[in-house]
């Protein structure tokens, strides 16, 4: 039986006809829907929906127009709650198109009926309205079992055991209640925990209570969240002497209003939002809330919805004296540019798409003169002017979190949310290319066609090979997380990372040369029992995010399902039977 995939922003990936072999009309009386779609489905279907799916074309997943001709909507209503029952029915339909996408989306049974009714109205009266033709499939009968392209994920005797640390507040009735998605340490170290919501807020954690510590919506002009999952607050650092000058920095998206961009393409191509890194001054950097003014640094175009500015970062814990004092990291995706169509965009030195910068946000000798490129950068001296000298790797897709190893040097860590095959751990390396569009994984790859891998003729010397990486048969999308130096000595030396919508977690051991690229699974115990972070939470769709305190050494999981924070205090490992 072909092992269930999930991906955590697709909500109708598979629909298109799951139980209808042949392609044509279910066997089952198809239902009208409401003719007029209401505005709160077309609302849900933008923060569900849009990330992963266009109406009349394929994109992440497959396009969603005319799938309310195929199947009644009793029918729809129960696949969107449970998508993985016609996958264990063996549906042939199901099947190939799980085999083409390399998995199924997670079960959405957190929606009211009424809610996945509204979508399913909003897509008939798309579908009619520009005479959508639904998604055809070629059936083969090549079985139910996926191609496995790398080393399987390794069962462990490691366990785990944690105790709840703070549960955050709701930001929206919506689904998910809490967006949480970044940790800091505070600077004064004074115990206290900062962690964003992606809908425009930041908590200090304290002794286990939240409370607000800096709302940008009502500070922001034309600030969204929506669409899909990846938008909104991306990300947050404090500036290394923030005790003195107090400066934070935030990434967030907004609505395109024609504001001029620091990164722009032709006007040919659509700019579906903007990405925005600002720094903030905080007026008093003893209060417990932020009051002061900002500025902004940088602002890139985006073409889709997707693959944004998840993660910035200074080196932690470093002196003065160190090259890298102050510079701020800014990890970049594509911005969907391969997914709709435009892959030139990345992956090319001419562009901020898909790459990691390294910028002094004190300086004033980049481009717009709101930052400074540091003279070390690996394409600083390049003589063509249109070269981003802000560049120090690229070739990502999605470089989704970003950390350090200070025991083996300062070692860079960055996770690599993949299209269809493969979730990487990436080395960062000074000026290296990373393949994306070109490779995935250790495979080739075809903008042409992102669903598939190929072995290439030749391997390549050009791009660096992950350090480690796990198929999509063993998960969907990797949630980073950090190296491991605390107390618990069988953590210690163990970059800790899971996958986000399963809720697995995940460990690789790490030494001085990277010996051991093995990915092992560990396991949670409670009260003295095996459990999982889906049990945990109650529900398939967790949301996982591991977060490291460089400073305690506290290893934390935060899971938007519930909007829960944990924290690890214990590990044993126990011997296989």
């Amino acid at each position: 039986m072909l092992k269930p995939l999930h991906y955590p922003i697709c909500v109708f990936l598979l629909v298109t006809g799951m139980f209808n072999c042949t392609g044509g009309k279910s066997k089952t009386k198809n239902k009208p829907l409401a003719q007029t779609a209401s505005q709160s489905g077309k609302a849900i279907y933008t923060t569900h929906c849009i990330s992963c799916h266009a109406l009349e074309q394929e994109e992440i997943g497959p396009k969603l127009g005319g799938v309310t001709s195929l199947l009644s909507t009793p029918e729809l209503v129960a696949f969107i709650k449970n998508p993985n029952a016609a996958i264990e029915a063996g549906n042939k339909r199901a099947v190939n198109l799980t085999k083409r996408y390399k998995m199924i989306m997670p079960p959405f049974d957190f929606l009211k009926d009424d809610e996945i009714k509204s979508i399913l109205s909003y897509i008939a009266e798309e579908t009619q309205a520009h005479n959508i033709k639904p998604l055809q499939v070629n059936l083969d009968e090549s079985g139910h079992t996926a191609e496995r392209l790398t080393r399987p994920v390794t069962l462990s005797g490691l366990k785990i055991e944690t105790e709840e640390f703070a549960i955050m507040p709701v930001s929206s009735e919506k689904m998910p209640r809490t967006r949480i998605a970044n940790m800091r340490t505070s600077p004064a170290h004074d115990g206290a925990l900062f962690v964003s919501d992606q809908r425009g807020l930041i908590y200090r954690v304290k002794g286990g209570k939240p409370g607000i510590f800096l709302d940008i919506r009502p500070l922001i002009e034309d600030y969204i969240n929506e669409p899909g999952l990846g938008t909104g607050l991306g990300s947050f650092a404090f500036h290394p002497d923030y005790l003195e000058n107090g400066l934070i920095y935030i990434t967030h998206t907004e609505a395109f209003k024609g504001k001029k961009a620091d990164y722009e393409y032709h006007d040919s191509m659509k700019v579906a939002l903007q990405w925005v890194v600002s720094e903030w001054k905080n007026n008093d950097v003893k209060s417990e809330t932020f009051t002061g003014k900002r500025r902004e640094l940088i602002r890139i175009n985006v073409p889709g919805n997707v693959h944004g500015i998840q993660d910035i970062g200074f080196v932690p814990d470093i002196k003065k004296k160190d090259k890298d004092y102050g510079l701020l990291y800014i990890g970049t995706g594509d911005g969907g540019s391969t997914i709709g169509g435009y892959p030139a965009l990345c992956h090319d030195l001419h562009s901020l798409l898909g790459t990691i910068i390294r910028i002094d946000p004190l300086g004033k000798n980049g481009k717009n003169g709101n930052y400074g490129i540091p003279a070390d950068n690996p394409f600083a001296d390049r003589p063509d002017p249109k070269v981003r000298k802000e560049i120090y790797a690229y070739g990502f897709r999605n470089p989704h979190r970003m950390s350090w190893n200070m025991t083996h040097g300062k070692r860079m860590f960055s996770t690599e949310i993949g299209e269809a095959n493969f979730e990487e751990i990436n080395i960062i390396e000074k000026g290296g290319d990373y393949g994306w569009n070109i490779q995935e994984g250790n495979y080739g790859i075809s903008p042409k066609d992102l669903k598939n891998v190929f072995k290439p003729e030749k391997p390549s010397s050009t791009f660096v090979k992950p350090y480690a990486l796990y198929d999509h048969i063993d998960g969907a999308a990797i949630s980073g997380g950090a190296v491991y130096e605390g107390d618990i000595t069988v953590l210690k030396n163990k970059y800790l990372f899971g996958d986000i919508v399963s809720g697995r977690i995940f460990y690789t051991n790490v030494d001085k040369t990277l010996s051991d690229s093995t990915v092992r699974e560990l396991s949670i115990i409670q009260d003295g029992k095996d459990t999982s972070l889906r049990e945990m939470t109650g529900s398939k769709r967790v949301d996982l995010r591991i977060e490291y305190d460089v400073f305690t050494k506290n290893l934390y999981i935060m899971t938007k399902s519930d909007g829960k924070i944990r924290k690890v205090t214990a590990a044993h490992l126990h011997k296989n039977p």
